[in-house]
C-alpha cells in the first residue's frame, strides 16, 4: 500500500519561499509519474505540476517560472520549491502518484499573507 506524506507548509509573506516535500512509502517515487495539486477554499483542486518517471517536469501557467519540482530518489521524496509566492497561492497542497489507482497524500496548508 502506497503512502504519501506531505510536509513543509506554513505561513509566508508575499514574495517569500517555501519548500514542500512528499515522502513515499510502499512505492518508489521514480517508478511512476508524480504530481503536485492544490485546492483553495471554495475552489476545485487544480494541478500545479508534474514530474514523470524519467524526470521530465511540467508546470501550470500560473506557477511557471516560480515553482520547481524535483525528485530525490535516495530519500524517495518529491519536492516542490515555491518562490515569489503570491496571495493566490494560498491552498492545501497535495502530492499524488500516478500508480493504479492513484495515491494521494493528506495535504499540507500553505498560507500566503502579510
Amino acid at each position: 500500500q502506497v503512502q504519501l506524506v506531505e510536509s513543509g507548509g506554513g505561513l509566508v509573506q508575499p514574495g517569500g519561499s517555501l519548500r514542500l516535500s512528499c515522502v513515499a512509502s510502499g512505492s518508489s517515487v521514480s517508478t511512476y509519474g508524480m504530481g503536485w495539486y492544490r485546492q483553495a477554499p471554495g475552489k476545485q483542486r487544480e494541478i500545479v505540476g508534474t514530474i514523470s518517471s524519467t524526470g521530465t517536469t511540467w508546470y501550470a501557467d500560473s506557477v511557471k517560472g516560480r515553482f520547481t519540482i524535483s525528485r530525490d530518489n535516495a530519500k524517495n521524496t518529491v519536492n516542490l520549491q515555491m518562490n515569489s509566492l503570491k496571495f493566490e497561492d494560498t491552498a492545501v497542497y497535495y502530492c499524488a502518484q500516478y500508480s493504479r489507482p492513484w495515491s494521494w497524500g493528506q495535504g499540507t496548508q500553505v498560507t500566503v499573507s502579510s
